[in-house]
C-alpha cells in the first residue's frame, strides 16, 4: 500500500504545535498532542445588507452578479400597474438607468448587467427586450404571452417556463430562446407559476410555485432541465411560493419566500444537486422579491414583509465565506 510520501512526494512534518500559518488540505503530526491533524474547509454562511433601491417596487426581474445587476420594472405601491423603472447595481448603491419600452411585473429576466434579456409579464404579454448596457430594444416574442413565469441563462440562450395565461391557466410550457427567436420544447412536468428557476439554457432547475387557484400554498417540487427535458428531482424542504433563486442547476440557492404557516418567511435554502438544505436566515423575511446571482454570493432585492405591508426597498447580500478548521 502507498504511504503519505508516495501519494503526496513528501513526508509528513512532525512539530510541537499546530502551525500559526497553513494552508487548506495541509497534514502534519503534533508531537504535543500525538495526534495526527490536518486543515479542511469550512463554510460559513451569511446575509448582510446591501444598497438600497431609489424606487420602492416588489416583483420585478433580476439579472446579473450580486455586484453587476440590473432589476427591471415591478409593481409600485403607490400607482396601480407595472413600472418601467429600471436600476442598475454596483455592489453599493442602485442607479436609476434607461427605462424598459413598457412598464410590467411578474416579468423575468436572464443575462448581465451589460447583456440582458426581459420576456414576458404582466400587464400579460408575450414581449421580449434586450439589453445592451445602455438601452432596450424589441425582438422576437415569445410564442405564449404569460406572466409569474421563471427563467434563466443568457441573452443569446434562455430558457422561460412556467408561469400564468389566458385564461388565468397555470402553464407548462418552455420555451428556448436562441438569441434570434423562441421555440417551444418539453413542458414542466408540473405547471407552475410565481416559482423560482436558476441556471442556463441547457441545465437548468425550476422549484416551488404554485398552481391557481391555490397559489399560496405554493410546492416543494424540484424539476431538472437537462436541455431536452425536465425530471423531478430533491424536493425544497418547505413548500414555498413568490420566491427567487440563484445559482446553478447542481449548486442553487432559494430566498425570499412565502409560506402559509409564516407569510413573513426568512429561511433560505442551498441545493447541492442531490437536496435542500436550510442555511442562514434573511435579516428580513419577505417574498414577491427579485434575487439571483451564485449560491455563494446572491442578491435579493427588494420584496414584501407581509399582507399588505409597503414595498421594501432594501436589499441582502449573501456569501458563503470559506474559513479552515484543524482537526
Amino acid at each position: 500500500m502507498a504511504d503519505y510520501k508516495d501519494i503526496v512526494g513528501s513526508k509528513v512534518t512532525a512539530v510541537s504545535s499546530n502551525p500559526e500559518q497553513s494552508t487548506d488540505g495541509q497534514v502534519w503530526y503534533n508531537t504535543t498532542d500525538n495526534v495526527l491533524r490536518y486543515k479542511k474547509p469550512v463554510t460559513v454562511a451569511a446575509w448582510a445588507s446591501g444598497g438600497n433601491l431609489n424606487f420602492g417596487r416588489r416583483s420585478g426581474a433580476h439579472l446579473g452578479t450580486q455586484t453587476a445587476a440590473l432589476y427591471v420594472g415591478g409593481l409600485n405601491t403607490s400607482s396601480p400597474g407595472g413600472t418601467d423603472i429600471v436600476e442598475s447595481y454596483n455592489g453599493t448603491a442602485f442607479t436609476e438607468v434607461a427605462d424598459i419600452p413598457a412598464g410590467k411585473l411578474n416579468l423575468a429576466a436572464s443575462g448581465t448587467q451589460t447583456a440582458g434579456l426581459a420576456f414576458g409579464g404582466e400587464p400579460e404579454t408575450a414581449n421580449t427586450q434586450t439589453w445592451n448596457g445602455s438601452g432596450w430594444t424589441e425582438v422576437n416574442n415569445l410564442n405564449k404571452a404569460r406572466h409569474n413565469h421563471m427563467g434563466d441563462g443568457t441573452q443569446t440562450a434562455a430558457l422561460c417556463f412556467g408561469g400564468e395565461g389566458t385564461p388565468h391557466a397555470t402553464l407548462a410550457q418552455t420555451e428556448s430562446w436562441n438569441g434570434t427567436s423562441w421555440t417551444e420544447v418539453n413542458d414542466l412536468n408540473t405547471a407552475r407559476e410565481f416559482g423560482a428557476g436558476c441556471g442556463t439554457n441547457t441545465a437548468a432547475l425550476c422549484f416551488g410555485g404554485g398552481l391557481a387557484p391555490n397559489l399560496p400554498a405554493g410546492s416543494q417540487n424540484n424539476e431538472n432541465w437537462n436541455g431536452t427535458s425536465w425530471t423531478e428531482v430533491g424536493d425544497l424542504t418547505v413548500a414555498s411560493a413568490y420566491h427567487s433563486g440563484g445559482g446553478t442547476s447542481t449548486l442553487a440557492i432559494t430566498m425570499g419566500r412565502f409560506n402559509p404557516s409564516s407569510p413573513i418567511w426568512p429561511q433560505t435554502e442551498a441545493w447541492n444537486g442531490t437536496s435542500w438544505t436550510e442555511v442562514a436566515d434573511l435579516s428580513t423575511g419577505r417574498y414577491f422579491t427579485g434575487g439571483g446571482g451564485t449560491q455563494g454570493a446572491s442578491l435579493l432585492i427588494s420584496g414584501q414583509a407581509g399582507p399588505g405591508s409597503q414595498n421594501l426597498v432594501n436589499t441582502e447580500e449573501f456569501s458563503a465565506v470559506s474559513t479552515v478548521k484543524v482537526d
